[in-house]
């Protein structure tokens, strides 16, 4: 049996949809699985034990014709668009499931029934296993506690010795800040209370130096300049200095994430970090990372959660919350941290 998937086109999506992959491997160990993906999603399911072969997603190339000549039996769209399934019935595969969304249900052989508010547990990774639950390929959803991301060894060596060549010591308490959304700038929390909160944490700190590590794309290389020049020590600024592919390695040689509700945010909570998630515009009860070590650190609002991109009015669910409130989440999993020096 031949399946393919085609996974979700965001970081945190592909992530929250891990579960239901590892459900899919569980129900066809003898399958040949492919995931189809953006390349900017695709390198997360390397080395996970979910798949055989991972085809990335070109947009320059008849994928249609890559995908007809290696006849799968099954589509699974765990990606919502309509082109998802107009592909999939370009390339004549004779099986396509996924939900009854966008207008794509006559280009679906099983369009399943988009779950109602209410019927099944509020978080994302349930409307990806629901799924399968709804197509006969899982008996009940899992209560998963952790969606753990696999680092190879040699990975995590090698961002090591990235990281001590861009100046982070090795015996220091290494906080990664992720600043940046791709969704927009609703989600964002301001540059200047980041600063704030890295100088609280540098100076607080008794255990061990703090080295505060800034992540992101180049896109988002005004904002780490922004939260640089508020800081009394300038930070290892990684901006647009590290391609998306490394970004699990990297972050697992830190020891705490501070950040957004961000793709980041679910790739650190993967590896093993404990976060501090500021949230705002989104709901933590749907896209928190899946991990216990994760702090939520929100101020409700009449208007939130919204889920806008960029906020119309004074983007008050964010401002109101305070480096105050986030370093005292920050603290408290810092306090358990032993910063090894060897």
């Amino acid at each position: 049996m031949k399946i393919l998937v085609r996974a979700t086109n965001w970081v945190g999506d592909a992530i929250m949809a891990l579960p239901a992959l590892r459900a899919v491997r569980a129900r066809f160990p003898q399958a040949e699985i492919t995931i189809l993906a953006r390349p900017y999603v695709a390198f997360l399911y390397k080395n996970q034990g979910v798949c055989d072969i991972i085809i990335d997603l070109d947009d320059n190339r008849d994928v249609a014709s890559v995908l007809r000549a290696r006849k799968f039996d099954t589509a699974l769209l765990l990606q919502n668009a309509f082109g998802a399934a107009w592909l999939t019935w370009r390339a004549g595969i004779p099986e396509r499931i996924g939900y009854a969304r966008d207008g794509r249900s006559f280009l679906l052989t099983k369009a399943v029934r988009i779950p109602k508010p209410g019927e099944i547990p509020a978080h994302e990774q349930y409307y990806y296993l629901e799924l399968l639950r709804r197509i006969g390929w899982l008996e009940s959803l899992p209560n998963e506690s952790f969606i753990h991301l696999e680092v190879p060894q040699e990975e995590r060596n090698r961002a090591e010795e990235f990281l001590l060549s861009a100046g982070v010591k090795r015996d220091a308490l290494r906080v990664a800040i992720g600043a940046g959304a791709s969704y927009g700038s609703a989600k964002c929390w301001p540059p200047d209370r980041f600063a704030e909160l890295a100088n609280r944490l540098q100076a607080e700190d008794a255990k061990a130096s703090v080295d505060v590590i800034l992540f992101g794309t180049r896109v988002e290389a005004t904002v780490s300049l922004a939260i640089a020049a508020g800081m009394r020590r300038p930070p290892i600024d990684l901006t647009g200095k590290t391609a998306i592919n490394d970004l699990p390695a990297l972050l697992s040689q830190c020891h705490l994430f501070v950040g957004n509700d961000s793709g980041a945010m679910h790739v650190a909570g993967a590896v093993g970090l404990p976060v501090v998630a500021v949230f705002g515009p989104t709901d933590p009860f749907g896209t928190a990372p899946v991990t216990p070590r994760c702090s939520i650190v929100q101020e409700k609002t009449y208007c939130s959660p919204c889920f806008l991109r960029r906020c119309p009015t004074d983007h008050r669910c964010m401002t109101r919350v305070t480096p105050d409130a986030v370093a005292a989440a920050a603290k408290e999993w810092i306090s358990g941290i032993e910063v090894r020096t060897a």
